[in-house]
């Protein structure tokens, strides 16, 4: 008769148990593990780890209308944004502001806001206060403080082309007279554009937009940069803004800031780089109810990948003992 096995007898309930326990786990592991769909989402920065996207406001300024940022409301609606380009009425600092104030009030959401030239005067003023914009991007811009007047900020550098260019022409409306401010035909291109192309410049020298003297000697109602976070494009090549002064404004807001050869449209000569600017802050608003801009989190994402990786080598580990085990008793 046989003695019994040096190694003991074979213990079915321990295997059974063993069993059980890598079942369980390998079980486990699948459900914690990611579906493919969802890990794509989260490579995406989708829907499954972050808050709504912002809604993209653009703010033309002088001399201009909404659809100089055509080739950058292209690119942003391409990546999935909501654009909305209002018109500014270019009738005084304190009146467009509150102009765009009442339309930042329309929208739901968190908003990154923009402004080129002028319209970034505006954007300042008409932000203040809201909640709901939570980045501020200025394109070749005037970034006033508040009760500065852009005459007083402008005569802090070197004068740029735009004060011999200018056209002025008084007008008179509903509410009183004034005087328009044009561009001169002539060195529209040389002071406004001079990276387009002469036909396109000929066409925007024929449609500008004029814009009223009361605009420079109005004082800025707020400065919602010093609140909000900022980005900034610096026009290196402008002939309407002094790049020196957009470096300052710049520096004294503490924005982000990039600088590019440009004329003074960068959003029209240079598209790409100014969509990558918003769409650079439009990330930075993952935030919690506070409305500040923070990190997207994916904190819980990482946890969740490792949790499943770690379950599944322990399901592993635990299912070669297994294996083991019974080879052992079968020899």
């Amino acid at each position: 008769m046989a003695g019994p096995s040096p190694r003991g007898p074979l213990n079915l309930r321990h295997i059974a148990r063993t069993g059980a326990l890598a079942a369980a786990l390998a079980s486990t592991a699948l459900v914690a593990a990611p579906s493919p769909a969802l890990a794509s989402q989260v490579a995406d920065g989708g829907a499954a780890g972050g808050g709504a996207r912002p809604t993209v406001v653009l703010v033309h300024g002088a001399f201009a209308d909404a659809s100089s940022w055509s080739p950058v409301v292209e690119r942003l609606e391409s990546a999935g944004y909501k654009v909305v380009a209002p018109a500014n009425p270019l009738r005084g600092l304190i009146s467009d502001s509150t102009y765009l104030a009442s339309v930042l009030k329309s929208i739901d959401g968190p908003i990154v806001l923009a402004g080129h030239s002028y319209g970034g005067a505006v954007i300042s003023g008409a932000a203040a206060g809201n909640r709901n914009v939570r980045a501020l991007v200025y394109v070749a811009a005037f970034m006033p403080d508040a009760g500065e007047t852009l005459g007083a900020l402008s005569a802090r550098f070197a004068p740029s082309d735009l004060g011999s260019a200018q056209r002025p022409v008084p007008y008179q409306d509903g509410s009183g007279s004034g005087v328009d401010v044009y561009i001169r035909d002539s060195v529209f291109r040389k002071v406004f554009a001079a990276d387009l192309p002469a036909s396109t410049t000929r066409l925007m020298a024929a449609e500008q937009r004029p814009i009223a003297l009361r605009a420079f000697t109005d004082k800025s109602p707020g400065a919602a940069w010093r609140t909000i976070p900022s980005w900034a494009l610096v026009a290196s090549g402008d002939h309407a803004i002094n790049p020196a002064l957009e470096r300052f404004e710049a520096k004294r807001a503490g924005s982000h800031t990039v600088e590019i050869d440009s004329s003074h449209v960068a959003m029209l000569s240079h598209p790409d780089d100014v969509a990558r600017l918003i769409r650079e802050a439009a990330d930075s608003t993952a935030s919690g109810s506070d409305g500040r801009p923070a990190l997207a989190d994916t904190g819980p994402r990482d946890r969740v990948l490792t949790s499943a990786g770690g379950l599944a080598s322990i399901a592993l580990v635990a299912g070669a003992a297994l294996v083991a085990a019974v080879r052992r008793y079968r020899r």
